[in-house]
């Protein structure tokens, strides 16, 4: 019987027996009641309120021009619809950099206004006051390394992270520190996945890849990719699992059709 069936609700102990067991972590993000809904439905582990809704909901180039009270709306949204995944919200840049005092006042606010189960904060070493501070309030936190989208404009490139010994070497102790500081998991973003092995094998806790290879304890992508919502973002790390694009589009054409054509509504389509 896999860990995941037997409970209820998805709590961070659940994900660190699935971890001690070997059974992989499915995680997806999501924005909205709807899609939470469908997502929670189907069986997932954890849904993450990513602040990837700045690409995808709100059409920005980067994740930066999210606003906490922006990432607190789309958390309250998504949490009113899940009955048993884990739902992580993502602190958005500026919510938590250089300042422990607002990363823990912004981590609360998410727990109490949205009703959030943990948060998740981008870095390593250099956030780690701020990560010690919103655990010492009992708050749940979850790390991510390796290409941190919040960091686009230092690194210029939205290519493969750590390819580099420094870098490699910087991860891993990243990685281990975050753990000791106390972090439930951590996601592991377009690394190479033979270091994501050795740091998955390093650690105690899970690690969620994304682009990081099949080594990861568990993976995560963004929903609209996945569904093929977006059209023209294919990374080699995504599976495309439906095409919903086209399907969509299609139905919507064949419903400006049927007005024009004085097709809808029918008869029985109205009072």
């Amino acid at each position: 019987m896999s860990v995941h069936k037997e409970v209820k609700r998805i709590t961070t102990h659940t994900l660190q027996e699935m971890k001690n067991s070997g059974e992989k972590i499915a995680m997806l993000t999501a924005y909205d009641y709807s899609m939470a809904t469908i997502v929670d439905d189907a069986g997932m582990d954890i849904i993450l309120v990513g602040d990837s809704a700045s690409n995808v909901m709100a059409g920005h180039e980067t994740t930066l021009p999210i606003t906490l009270d922006q990432m607190i709306y789309h958390a309250s949204s998504v949490v009113r619809a899940v009955k048993r995944a884990l739902v992580v919200v993502d602190l958005p840049f500026g919510s938590y950099q250089g300042n422990s005092k607002e990363a823990l006042s912004s981590a609360i606010r998410i727990m109490k206004e949205a009703g959030a189960h943990a948060v998740k904060i981008e870095g390593g070493v250099e956030i780690a006051e701020s990560v010690s501070r919103i655990l010492t309030a009992g708050i749940p936190v979850m790390g991510h390394l390796g290409l941190t989208p919040q960091s686009i404009y230092k690194f210029g490139t939205y290519t493969v992270r750590a390819k580099h010994e420094a870098e490699a070497k910087k991860l891993k102790e990243d990685a281990l520190k975050l753990q000791e500081l106390g972090c439930f998991g951590i996601v592991l973003e377009k690394i190479p996945a033979k270091l994501a092995h050795e740091v998955s094998e390093s650690l105690s806790i899970p690690t969620i890849g994304i682009g990081a290879g099949q080594h990861c304890d568990g993976q995560v992508l963004v929903i609209h990719d996945m569904l093929g919502i977006n059209k023209g973002f294919k990374p080699r790390f995504l599976r495309q699992y439906a095409s919903l694009y086209d399907v969509m589009n299609g139905a919507i054409k064949n419903y400006v059709s049927d007005v024009k054509a004085k097709e809808f509504p029918n008869e029985k389509e109205q009072y």
